[in-house]
């Protein structure tokens, strides 16, 4: 018998208990070459859980979602 390892559900970013902090590093650097791909502004101030679904958003229009 094999056991199969659930994977982790993931957490809508409204609902993290860290979302209302600054963003992370990364997230900032990734944020701004989707929006320089994209020719968008990344606006200043971003929330960890704003900067994620701005993040998902881009990686839509760049086509590097998965």
């Amino acid at each position: 018998m094999t056991d199969q390892v659930e994977p982790n559900p993931e957490k809508d970013p409204s609902e993290w208990t860290t979302g209302d902090e600054p963003m992370t590093g990364p997230q900032k650097s990734y944020l701004q070459t989707l929006a320089q791909e994209a020719g968008e502004e990344v606006p200043e101030g971003l929330t960890k859980a704003e900067a994620s679904a701005r993040i998902d958003e881009l990686q839509q229009t760049t086509g590097r979602g998965s």
